[in-house]
């Protein structure tokens, strides 16, 4: 099961990773090794393979055939791992797709000084268009796990999702900015001040993913199997999930997504804001450390402008 942004292709080297963040910890092959040696003995003489991924949350590694470790780069985002702990047992029994099984919890040591995990392996490739033939299909199973997500009892959920629109104006605009030359700023900038005219969301709250990407949706013979990185996993506004519509797909995807889901106008156009603000705030911070992610943010932003 890869973090998000993974083709799945592990390659050959020395498993170091490489760090995208400031202060972000070192993270390697002898790392693993030696976590698994003091907490997990049983599982140390199994083979390891680093996942090369536009993931920057979690470092992840393939130990064996079925299983992976996944590590928190940085001290911001350790509690991710906790909180999928917490919650995907809970979730799994409700959605059809497959989802992160957690299989043991590893400790913060003087070496590693985050909480770090074991799941099963989930086999598939991230979402690419080449890899479906039925765009709508994909759509309506995206949809359909949303729905199933969002009927998972609430009780003690914790909260997910990002502050208001207008909370987020300052630092968008700065990214739209830092990003001269690179996209569209003058289309991008009419677009963002479109969605800071949508009421500021106050409905009921429903379980969200929070980060339904396309490196978050595994696919496999032609269909969408399952959906990965649940760290951002809460209750909130359900504009969260619709991001999908332009950093997933296509004009085609787009409308039978928003249909099947039944999306009001201001759930739409707050959803509009949100992609727009991940998308920009990525291809700034991430041309030289994670340029694939950065392709995948400037194509969002192009879905957007283009549908207008």
């Amino acid at each position: 099961m890869p973090e998000k942004k993974d083709n799945q292709k592990p390659k050959a080297d020395h498993g170091v990773q490489v760090k995208m963040h400031k202060g972000e910890i070192d993270i390697n092959m002898a790392l693993v090794r030696r976590l698994l040696t003091e907490q997990f003995p049983h599982l140390a003489e199994r083979p390891i393979t680093l996942i090369r991924s536009t993931g920057t949350v979690n470092a992840v590694y393939r130990l064996g055939d079925d299983l992976c470790v996944r590590l928190s780069r940085v001290a911001k985002w350790a509690d991710s791992l906790d909180r999928e702990w917490e919650w995907l047992p809970q979730i799994a029994p409700h959605v059809s797709l497959a989802i992160p099984q957690p299989v043991a919890r590893g400790k913060p040591t003087n070496i590693y000084p985050y909480p770090w995990a074991i799941y099963r392996w989930i086999e598939g490739a991230s979402y690419q268009d080449d890899l479906i033939s039925d765009e709508r299909q994909v759509a309506h199973d995206l949809v359909n796990f949303i729905l199933e997500l969002r009927r998972v009892d609430r009780q003690g959920a914790p909260r997910g999702g990002r502050a208001p629109l207008s909370e987020l104006d300052a630092v968008t605009r700065s990214a739209i900015e830092a990003s001269r030359g690179v996209i569209d700023t003058k289309a991008v900038l009419g677009a963002w001040n479109r969605s800071l005219e949508v009421p500021t969301w106050n409905g009921k709250p429903v379980w969200i993913h929070g980060d339904l990407l396309k490196s978050n949706l595994l696919v496999r013979n032609d269909q969408l199997c399952a959906v990965v990185d649940f760290g951002g996993v809460g209750i909130g506004d359900p504009a969260a999930d619709v991001i999908p519509a332009w950093a997933v797909f296509n004009r085609v995807g787009r409308e039978a997504f928003r249909q099947a889901l039944a999306v009001d106008d201001e759930t739409w156009n707050r959803a509009r804001g949100y992609a727009l603000h991940q998308a920009v705030m990525i291809i700034p911070y991430y041309p030289e450390t994670n340029p694939q992610f950065v392709t995948m943010a400037k194509r969002t932003v192009n879905e957007l402008i283009e549908a207008g």
